[in-house]
Formats: structure tokens, C-alpha cells, sequence
């Protein structure tokens, strides 16, 4: 998997762009923010890969927050990496968080490609995401953070949210591992 790449750019378009690592050459699609923040000649940019039947694509951002917007926004029934990317492109990561604070159908309507029923399913979705892309940097952050992790990883395995967040609200623990390991052991009981 690849998790981020660091080169010459080759070629440039607003939606992605050729980077040269070490004579492979990789193509890297990118938001308009992304687009508009990196120079003419080195970069680095955080990497998401989607490896589908057919392609293996890859999808740059120069913030860690755009990035972790971008992936669970793809986790999101009927919102594909196409609707992903126009939204990390009408938005600043910090900007969605405001529109999903203030739970703005109309805010989530302007990206091309939502319509009313998709844009009110991506505010559900997201409800809480919204401390996670700020980047709360206070303890309190951090632990919410930590939180929203280990639910995620929980979430993966199979669990279900009812029963994860009941399993994490008695857990101690500030970090994401041992948030996890404290709520298996409930969870195991359940």
C-alpha cells in the first residue's frame, strides 16, 4: 500500500498531477486546494490507494486532515472518490467541518454531484467527524480522537455501533490501543 510519495512533478493539471519518484513515474489525482498549494517542482503529498478490479489509482493531499476527510468520505454509501475529490475541492477540510457543525444540506448541495437525498445521508454519516478534522490538538482533542479511532477499528471488525460505543463510554484509556483492548473485553462479555 502506498501511504505517501515524495518527487518531481512532471506534469500538472488541476486534478492530478506526474510525479517523479526515482524514475517511476506515478499519476496522482488531487484537489483544487492541493492543486493550488504545491509549486512546480518537488512535492510531497499524502497518498490514499484505492486498488479496484480494474485500476489501481492513487489520490494526493498535501494536509493529513484533507486525507483523512477524503477516505471516510469513501466509507459513505453512494459517495465514490469522484464525489470525494469534489468535495475536498469545493472545501478546505476545516470549512466541512463548519458545514457539518452546522449540519448545512445546502453548504454539502453546492459540490457538483450531491443532490438533496445524498447531501442529508453525508451529514448523517459525518455526524462528530467534524472535532477529528479540526484537529483538536487539547487533551480533550486528542481523546476524542483516540476515540473516534478505536470505534473506527471496532466498527471493522464487525461490531456494532450500539454496542461500541457502550463498550468505549466504560473504558479508560487516552490512547487508541488501549481504548480498543478495554472495550474488546467488554465486548467479549456482551
Amino acid at each position: 500500500m502506498i501511504v505517501g510519495l515524495k518527487g518531481n512533478i512532471v506534469h500538472k493539471e488541476p486534478s492530478l498531477v506526474h510525479i517523479d519518484v526515482r524514475d517511476i513515474i506515478y499519476e496522482v489525482f488531487i484537489s483544487l486546494q492541493t492543486f493550488s498549494a504545491i509549486g512546480k517542482e518537488g512535492v510531497s503529498l499524502f497518498i490514499s490507494q484505492i486498488i479496484r478490479e480494474d485500476a489501481s489509482l492513487l489520490f494526493g493531499f498535501l494536509q493529513m486532515s484533507e486525507k483523512r476527510l477524503f477516505e471516510r468520505l469513501i466509507k459513505i454509501n453512494g459517495v465514490g472518490p469522484k464525489v470525494a475529490m469534489a468535495i475536498c475541492s469545493t472545501y478546505t477540510p476545516e470549512q466541512f467541518a463548519t458545514v457539518i457543525n452546522n449540519k448545512d444540506v445546502n453548504g454539502v448541495k453546492k459540490v457538483p454531484g450531491i443532490g438533496p437525498k445524498s447531501a442529508g445521508r453525508i451529514l448523517v454519516e459525518l455526524n462528530g467527524f467534524s472535532e477529528e478534522l479540526l484537529g483538536d490538538t487539547s487533551s480533550e482533542g486528542s481523546h476524542s480522537l483516540a476515540y473516534s479511532e478505536a470505534s473506527q477499528a471496532l466498527e471493522a471488525l464487525g461490531f456494532k455501533k450500539e454496542s461500541i460505543s457502550k463498550a468505549l463510554s466504560a473504558c479508560e484509556g487516552d490512547d487508541t490501543a488501549s481504548l480498543v483492548k478495554g472495550a474488546l473485553k467488554l465486548l467479549q462479555k456482551l
